[in-house]
């Protein structure tokens, strides 16, 4: 896999394969968590998750262009690493809420948040710069061997697929990563003689909040629940009591698990520690450099980068709806698995390791077919694979909406006022998430690792880190946006009117990119 390669490509991979891992157990169950611990709504918690995601994304723009200053990339990516690692630590501390400690603590977790997304985003991008340097340094390396056209070619064509062995690491991360706080918190709660169940934190909540107000179906449903997790035959006297220990116990098995992202963390620094001087720093025009160009010079390198820019910021706007519509993982799709999806067996945040699965498997695959048009002459350019992306996205949504409605599935707060039974009758199997999964999936591999390398190709020398920044600054744009996916799940009448939304914006930037496709290819060329 690594053949052809730079060498530092392992040493990067590895490094980001431990944090990723380490972020994606707390990703898995960031909704969900502030839901059960402190009894929000799907809206205010989607809110909260939806900021937290834009400034992973925000401060890797910050991050980029602290790294470019200094021109400490390096020390840039481990500072970044301590930090995240105490703000899991933070967020780990099991503190159970109440109504007397809320309006400190959900601050305080929001701090911890706060944390992680800063040092997530001294880290994320930079690595990704020091990456697309390898490359860089290896093509140079190429010509200065004096390597004729047609070996050229074939030599930087490997960035794209060096980027996507880059993406298959981070996966790897993913894949594990949301076993580890469902587990944990299924063990936590076995210790006390409880089972899990999705659906009982929000019931739990809405008691103790209100227990005289509570309609009949809810507490009907709290009451079988509660029989149903009550595995030790604990003898409960007081219902107000029970709800309380059950959250407690609940939401400390899930920060039992924080604990292992701190670990992650230390993990990937020592990686890079280890490693760094394998990685190269990305260059940087010196003041003697640009003196000694004429003004007819500069002005021709004025205009090359003001159009590698303009093609940039063209494709991180596609970008900005891509993550809108594939974020919803974290969002609308998690409450969606937790609502209408059969998670008796297997709970809502395993899922998401269905999509770094895929990647796992997937990504040899295209890449495969990839290289087989290659060698054929049918090259896909990457400004092509992103549009293609996008077409696959709404494939995923299209499926979502003719399931939603051949199901007449309801709104999200219709259906969690119907009685156990009824909820029961109307769920669905797993099959449906597997599916979705897998066109996001394909979808991703189009996108993302592409859209890394094309940042890469287009970015002026001295301005990498601010550049990959600035992908991940659209990411954050599209992140700005995901909390309407749980507003939609739970407003709108009928499910299927959600999907349809996020399976229209997907179509409708695939139609712009593909209109911008000869363009960006020119630009790509030069």
């Amino acid at each position: 896999m690594f053949k052809n390669h730079p060498k530092g490509l392992l040493a990067a991979a590895l490094s980001n394969m431990g944090e990723r891992f380490g972020y994606y157990i707390m990703n898995a169950v960031l909704l969900l968590f502030l839901c059960s611990k402190f009894g929000l709504s799907d809206q205010t918690s989607g809110l909260i998750y939806s900021i937290f995601y834009t400034l992973i994304y925000v401060l890797s723009l910050v991050g980029g262009i602290i790294a470019d200053k200094k021109q400490n990339y390096k020390g840039t990516i481990m500072t970044g690493l301590i930090i995240m690692a105490l703000g899991y630590l933070l967020l780990a501390i099991p503190i159970t809420a109440t109504s007397g400690n809320t309006s400190w603590l959900l601050p305080f977790t929001c701090l911890s948040l706060l944390m992680i997304a800063f040092g997530n985003g001294l880290f994320k991008g930079n690595l990704q710069a020091i990456v697309g340097q390898m490359y860089d340094n290896m093509e140079a390396q190429a010509l200065a061997d004096g390597k004729n056209d047609e070996e050229m070619k074939v030599i930087k064509g490997r960035r794209d697929s060096g980027f996507q062995i880059f993406y298959v690491f981070i996966n790897i991360g993913g894949l594990i990563a949301p076993f580890v706080a469902p587990l944990l918190r299924s063990w936590w709660l076995g210790q006390n003689g409880l089972a899990y169940n999705a659906g009982l934190p929000a019931l739990c909540h809405e008691y103790l909040n209100n227990a005289a107000g509570m309609a009949a179906a809810s507490m009907e449903s709290l009451q079988t629940l509660v029989s149903e997790v009550n595995i030790g035959n604990i003898a409960i006297t007081d219902l107000s009591a029970f709800c309380a220990k059950y959250l407690d116990i609940f939401n400390t098995g899930v920060h039992f698990s924080f604990f292992a992202s701190v670990a992650a963390m230390a993990l990937s620094l020592c990686i890079f520690i280890c490693t760094k001087k394998r990685m190269p720093t990305p260059a940087k025009k010196s003041d003697k450099e640009v003196a000694q160009y004429s003004p007819e010079e500069k002005a021709a390198m004025a205009k090359e980068i003001k159009q590698r820019l303009y093609a940039l910021f063209a494709v991180l706007g596609i970008a900005i709806f891509f993550w809108f519509s594939f974020h919803q993982n974290g969002q609308s799709l998690s409450v969606f698995a937790r609502d209408f999806v059969n998670t008796s067996k297997i709970p809502p945040e395993i899922w998401q390791a269905v999509n770094p699965f895929f990647v796992i498997v997937l990504t040899p695959i295209i890449m495969w077919i990839f290289g087989a048009l290659g060698k054929r002459g049918k090259s896909i350019s990457t400004p092509r694979k992103i549009a293609l992306g996008m077409m696959i996205a709404a494939m995923a949504y299209l499926f979502l909406t003719i399931v939603a409605s051949s199901n007449g599935f309801p709104s999200g707060t219709a259906f969690r006022s119907m009685s156990v039974a009824e909820q029961g009758a109307m769920k669905i199997g797993p099959w449906v998430l597997i599916v979705t999964y897998f066109f996001l999936t394909v979808a991703e591999l189009f996108i993302s690792p592409l859209g890394l390398s094309f940042v890469s190709k287009v970015a002026p020398k001295n301005l990498q880190g601010l550049c990959q920044g600035l992908w991940l600054g659209a990411t954050a744009c599209g992140n700005l946006l995901i909390w309407i996916g749980p507003l939609m799940y739970n407003s709108f009448k009928s499910q299927w009117m959600c999907w349809t939304v996020f399976m229209v914006v997907c179509l409708i930037s695939a139609g712009v990119m593909l209109g911008m496709v000869k363009w960006l290819e020119r630009i790509t060329k030069a």
